[in-house]
């Protein structure tokens, strides 16, 4: 087992008596279901559906003094302060920045639960395994009470990119980037049933309609590892840009009909001159190039 300090992660808390129903109105995800053995994975978006900031969602218990506590991006918790204070209007909220008190752990491999911090399962996916917040300073404490090796950042870094999980920031640009191209609706990100939110009826329409034209898909390098942040090309036509690596992995945003005509006429996808291999996550429902085809 493993874990890693993740020092891209921030902590803003949200608290007060009309604390659950503030978000529920706001992110893509069911707040009313979150739990303190339940977090969720969700975001904030623009009127015109794109991703403002992404969260996990994790709330404390009541005898620890309760709130919810958004595992967000570091560098974009004070611009998610100030937009949830925009919102706030007479709800019965507080809204604080906590990431200069409180980091994020992630833990890998095993482990269920910590006494150190607010533990919770990462809600994207089971085998991300489990965060915990909690000040930076005992992260090696905490990771030895788990029984876990404490390794750097880049080897939660291998394991994400491994999995094919997209990180916001690098594998996709935040404010241009609708919720179904950070493949967030497959990843637990959006509840589709609850009410409205900022953004709803752009998402919606996507879902209902498929036209989701562009996701973050892995992809594998069999020579040099390209940089990040590339374009992708399929001969003269950037299809997508390349996003977090690691070894002969990686992620890109491409346009899912430029891989088929790619696949059809035995066109490499190239990025900075290496050949990349894109591939169907294993935990994606999504329609992957080829396969109506192949089920005709």
């Amino acid at each position: 087992m493993q874990a890693a300090l993740l020092p891209d992660r921030g902590v803003v808390k949200v608290f007060g008596d009309d604390a659950r129903r503030f978000l529920n109105g706001l992110a893509t995800n069911d707040v009313g279901k979150v739990k303190p053995d339940s977090p969720r994975f969700a975001a904030l978006l623009t009127p015109q559906g794109k991703i403002i900031v992404d969260f996990i969602v994790a709330e404390a218990e009541a005898a620890d003094g309760g709130g919810f506590f958004l595992d967000c991006p570091r560098a974009l918790a004070p611009a998610l302060v100030e937009k949830l204070s925009f919102y706030r209007l007479r709800a019965k909220v507080l809204v604080e920045d906590l990431s200069g008190a409180l980091g994020v752990m992630a833990v890998w491999g095993g482990g269920t639960s910590s006494e150190d911090g607010l533990s919770y399962a990462d809600p994207r996916l089971a085998t991300l395994g489990m965060r915990v917040m909690l000040p930076p300073h005992l992260a090696q404490e905490a990771a030895g009470d788990l029984g876990a090796m404490l390794v750097s950042a880049d080897s939660y870094e291998a394991h994400r990119i491994a999995l094919g999980v997209p990180r916001g920031g690098v594998d996709f640009n935040y404010g241009d980037t609708f919720p179904h191209e950070a493949d967030m609706d497959q990843l637990a990100g959006i509840d589709f049933e609850k009410g409205c939110y900022v953004g709803q009826e752009v998402v919606s329409r996507v879902e209902h309609r498929a036209t989701a034209r562009s996701r973050v898909v892995p992809v594998t390098f069999e020579d040099n590892t390209p940089m990040s942040g590339l374009p992708v090309m399929m001969g003269e036509k950037q299809i997508g840009m390349l996003g977090s690596t690691a070894g002969s992995r990686g992620l890109a945003l491409l346009r899912l009909d430029r891989i088929e005509d790619a696949f059809a006429a035995n066109t490499p996808l190239v990025a900075g001159g290496i050949t990349i291999h894109p591939a169907k996550p294993a935990w994606a429902r999504f329609t992957w190039p080829g396969e109506k085809k192949a089920a005709e």
